[in-house]
């Protein structure tokens, strides 16, 4: 075993390849083609209609790049759609479209089932203690500037 193997960093990098892995067969066993991030935009679009993509970027923890290129495949899809602003005819709000609407809701269940796979050999109760402590680690980390 490494000394890495232990640390956190790894742990938490091995974990995100695993989960990306299980989303992925699963949405893509039920019949969808998005990726985690992709959902995550959808999700987030879902709450907060109109946003731009900064704020969309902020909302799902992904630099303005990434979100940038997200939000292109998803409209390219039809699953969310660029307004010009009104208070701001420099900048582009986003929605969800219908379809984006409708694929979401469709989906929502298969990724709530697949959660507990992610996280294979915890019982509900180290489970729930472990969404507990990530939640708050990364709460933390939100509030800290790296250095």
């Amino acid at each position: 075993m490494y000394v890495s193997s232990g640390m956190p960093g790894h742990l938490i990098r091995r974990l995100h390849q695993y989960s990306t892995q299980v989303f992925m067969r699963h949405v893509r066993e039920a019949g969808f083609d998005l990726t985690p991030v992709q959902f995550a935009a959808l999700d987030a679009l879902r709450d907060n209609p109109g946003t731009d993509q900064a704020g969309l970027a902020e909302a799902i923890a992904k630099d303005r790049a990434t979100v940038g290129a997200v939000v292109d495949r998803l409209e390219q899809k039809g699953f969310v759609a660029r307004h010009v602003s009104r208070r701001d005819k420099r900048a582009r709000e986003l929605s969800l479209t219908a379809e984006g609407a409708a694929v979401l809701s469709r989906l929502l269940p298969v990724v709530q089932d697949l959660q507990k796979a992610i996280l294979p050999g915890l019982d509900d109760a180290e489970y729930r203690q472990f969404i507990e402590l990530a939640a708050r680690a990364a709460r933390a980390a939100g509030t800290q500037e790296c250095d």
